[in-house]
């Protein structure tokens, strides 16, 4: 047997952010190699076109041996697989002896309510909670309408109780406004609250919980953040890279720190920064399990194949991918395709455009024809519309609701809705399970949701068009998630 050199490492915690790995110089450029990743379609972004970036992504510096304190495990998993000595100094673990019954019993304790009725936690919401408080950071990563915000809810009550105050951190204004009333919905008081947004007051001496978009604070110093002693990003994949950092790093002594998401993009760069800021990722259920155990709707998806003719596939074959999307979304069979699509399913229906001008606009106007309520909704449309329309979807029995992915497809929980439309092709692991889940939430008056997944097949002599390999992508997808899907074909 060949002699294994063993080399030894001490990992010591530099604050709550970072740890420091004290090696010799040739362990420690390994140890940079190893954690050394490239970054998914970087090729395309400015930087790396402007050569101020090489693509790369590095989670640990040689120069000061420095790593996430959430990447712990994957740096014993290496020395293990190394057979490096490794020395962890105290305070580096600090896992909570905490007892599941002990969990349950103060979570049942808060009575939660919703619409004035009580709730009962489900057995993967305790086992979350009892996850996240025995080992202080965590990624849960549990999906759409599988009750997040009641875990967060939980969690925020308990750091209260220990004499803590929350940051909870989320993407959009909609969201904080949406987070507050469930909290109100649940049983806390309004005063207890503070929401930050839009130039507001981005602190307060007082309350125990701030929520705030990521955008409202993510330039704030590292004396803001230490008056918190818990952090929770909710919708973490949405965060942008630098700002997430700045902020987790300004965190520096946050002890408990947690991100909730429905899904990751299935790259192992954004899965390892993510866990390295919050800690390591905890699935707590699937759609599929929520399915299966009637906690959401029954998903029916219908993907429609539009055939378009030879004469314009072979048109549009050496198009590039923008002059492609040009293409389908002004193709005007397509359009009517899709306002008769819409006109005739039951039901209130979300239909998810990408382009405002080009696409969006153009379906509003045909569709608003029709004598039902029509809504549209973008970036552009103020936070207060949008929460009125959604509180008019939630009463509504057969409205149309025309937004954009970007405003509709993350965090915006109505219960009412029956049909989605994709009426704009994404190959997104993320936006196309976000926006699946908008409609999975069960109401009095359904009990499934289908989706329409309308795709383009413009292949000219077995070459597939940009699109049509997207739509593959999704299928993948479906395949993955094991959701039941059918496929009809149609001469546009």
């Amino acid at each position: 047997m060949e002699n294994q050199i063993v080399c030894k490492m001490l990992i010591s915690k530099v604050n709550e952010v970072y740890l420091q790995c004290d090696v010799d110089e040739d362990l420690a450029r390994e140890l940079s190699d190893y954690f050394t990743f490239e970054v998914p379609g970087a090729k395309f972004m400015p930087q790396y076109r402007n050569r101020m970036w090489d693509g790369k992504i590095r989670l640990f510096s040689p120069h000061n041996g420095r790593i996430y304190v959430g990447l712990l495990p994957y740096i014993k998993e290496y020395c293990t697989k190394k057979s490096i000595e490794y020395i962890l100094e105290e305070g580096v673990e600090n896992d909570r002896n905490v007892s599941s019954k002990s969990v349950r019993d103060f979570a049942e304790s808060l009575r939660p309510t919703s619409k004035g009725k009580p709730i009962a936690f489900r057995d993967y919401q305790i086992d979350a909670i009892h996850h996240a408080l025995s080992t202080n950071r965590c990624l849960l990563l549990s999906p759409t309408a599988s009750g997040k915000s009641l875990i967060i809810y939980t969690l925020v009550r308990y750091y209260h109780l220990m004499g803590l105050k929350t940051l909870i951190l989320v993407p959009t204004t909609s969201l904080v406004e949406q987070m507050t009333s469930d909290f109100i919905d649940y049983g806390w008081k309004e005063e207890y609250i503070h929401r930050v947004y839009a130039g507001q007051d981005k602190t307060h001496k007082t309350k125990p919980v701030i929520i705030s978009t990521w955008q409202s604070v993510y330039k704030m110093h590292s004396q803001y953040f230490s008056q918190f002693g818990c952090v929770i990003g909710d919708e973490a994949h949405t965060f942008k890279a630098k700002s997430l950092t700045d902020i987790m790093v300004r965190s520096r002594d946050v002890k408990y720190r947690f991100g909730l998401t429905g899904t990751l993009d299935g790259t192992q760069t954004h899965r390892l920064v993510l866990e390295g800021l919050f800690g390591q990722v905890k699935k707590v259920t699937s759609t599929k399990e929520l399915m299966d155990n009637k906690t959401v709707a029954q998903l029916d998806i219908n993907c429609v194949v539009l055939k378009h003719t030879e004469e314009e596939a072979k048109r549009v074959r050496y198009y590039t991918y923008a002059e492609e999307i040009n293409y389908i979304v002004s193709h005007p069979k397509r359009n009517k395709f899709l306002e008769n699509l819409c006109k005739s399913v039951k039901g209130n229906t979300l239909l998810l455009f990408q382009l405002v001008e080009k696409h969006g606009s153009i379906l509003y106007e045909e569709i608003n024809k029709l004598d039902r309520k029509v809504f549209f909704v973008y970036g552009g449309t103020k936070t207060n519309t949008r929460e009125e329309i959604r509180a008019i979807a939630e009463k509504e029995t057969d409205a149309i609701i025309i937004a954009s992915y970007g405003t509709f497809s993350t965090g915006v929980n109505i219960r009412n809705i029956h049909n989605i439309v994709f009426a704009s092709p994404s190959k997104s692991r993320i936006r196309v399970l976000q926006s699946i889940g908008r409609g999975l939430r069960q109401s009095e008056t359904k009990s499934s949701v289908r989706l329409f997944d309308v795709a383009d097949n413009l292949t000219y002599k077995s070459r597939p068009n940009f699109t049509y390999r997207h739509f593959r992508q999704r299928l993948n997808i479906y395949k993955e998630e094991q959701f039941q899907y059918k496929v009809d074909r149609i001469n546009l």
